[in-house]
């Protein structure tokens, strides 16, 4: 009988218990879901399957799906059989399904995979039903349960401020630039999952502040009507078509939002001094305004001069200079080398 297909031609009379050889063998529909959807929230082929069959057993009794299931009508058995004691049940073209736990049912599988293997039962047809999918980013719903619970019991994770790790934030900034400029894949992910792991982390710990807490929900809804509201040409009715005007409609509603009286305002004086001046150039640029460089002569001058060309070059003047500076350290490596030889 075809899960999805509630019509079903008549059953032949079933079968004693331990005839499962000689009978018509029936089908196990194994079904499956995923702790990261909502319980109940089924696909249309698994209520199909459900309503459908002849028995319906879980080993779970505390199983999250089994309350919803019950409520739309479908008695569930608790029970754990054997795999022969499941092909018997499905003797005379009967149909059980089994709604898995966690694990995915490995004894059972196993123990039916072992049967079919003997070549003397006649197997009922065995189908693996998912019933609910993880949608794009369901790890991540893993990802704040970990730290929810690292944080409860960790002994030092527990004690961490935002002030303490704000260091680690800027170190795993940078590990990520690096593995960006070195292209190398491997590292970037496991590198975006450690600047992912310092969001979840201020979340988490946020979320125990007394006077003004927060979660990771919060900030996750902060930052989608934030690019929803500064994408008018994606979700609005505004329209660019160049990444220039793309650039005029975020600065737009970022002033909108923001109220600043300056352009320098929101830029961070604690970055790196080129990545500085070269925020500062670009705000400049950007709002049309023809400012002198300050006449003073100095190597920090000099420095400011050359991170103002770069930017109106479209130049990094940090990534440009990381990049000399790693030629340079190649070069010193290579110098060592050489003395190094005999």
């Amino acid at each position: 009988m075809n899960a999805n297909s509630p019509e079903a031609s008549p059953r032949p009379e079933q079968a004693a218990p331990g005839t499962a050889g000689t009978a018509v063998p029936g089908r196990i529909v194994l079904l499956t879901t995923s702790h990261r959807v909502a319980p109940g929230l089924l696909s249309w082929p698994a209520w199909q399957a459900l309503h459908a069959a002849d028995q319906v057993l879980c080993a779970d009794g505390a199983h999250p799906q089994l309350p919803y299931l019950r409520e739309a009508g479908t008695a569930v058995d608790e029970a754990s059989p054997t795999a022969q004691e499941l092909v018997d049940a499905c003797a005379g073209g009967r149909t059980v399904v089994v709604v898995a736990t966690g694990e995915g049912e490995p004894a059972l599988t196993d123990g039916l995979a072992r049967l079919a293997g003997t070549g003397r039962v006649a197997m009922p047809e065995l189908e693996l039903l998912p019933a609910s999918y993880d949608l794009p980013g369901a790890r991540l719903l893993d990802l704040v349960q970990v730290m929810d619970r690292i944080r409860a019991e960790c002994p030092w994770s527990s004690q961490q401020t935002h002030k303490g790790l704000a260091k680690y934030g800027i170190e795993e900034a940078y590990e990520l630039v690096e593995a960006i400029e070195e292209g190398d894949r491997d590292e970037l992910r496991e590198e975006l999952g450690d600047v992912l792991l310092q969001v979840v982390f201020h979340a988490r710990i946020a979320e125990d502040d007394l006077e003004s807490p927060f979660s990771v929900d919060d900030v996750a809804a902060g930052i989608v009507d934030k690019l929803i509201h500064r994408h008018p040409h994606v979700f609005g009715d505004e329209t660019a078509t160049t990444p220039e005007e793309v650039k005029e409609h975020w600065l737009r509603t970022k002033a909108v939002e923001k109220q600043r009286t300056s352009i320098t305002e929101g830029i961070p004086l604690g970055q790196p001094g080129l990545a500085l001046a070269a925020k500062l150039a670009s705000r400049a640029r950007t709002a049309h305004l023809d400012i002198p460089l300050p006449p003073v002569e100095g190597i920090g001058y000099e420095l400011l001069a050359l991170a103002v060309r770069a930017e109106s070059e479209g130049v990094d003047p940090e990534a440009a200079l990381r990049a000399a500076a790693r030629a340079y350290r190649d070069a010193i490596r290579e110098a060592e080398g050489r003395e190094r030889r005999p």
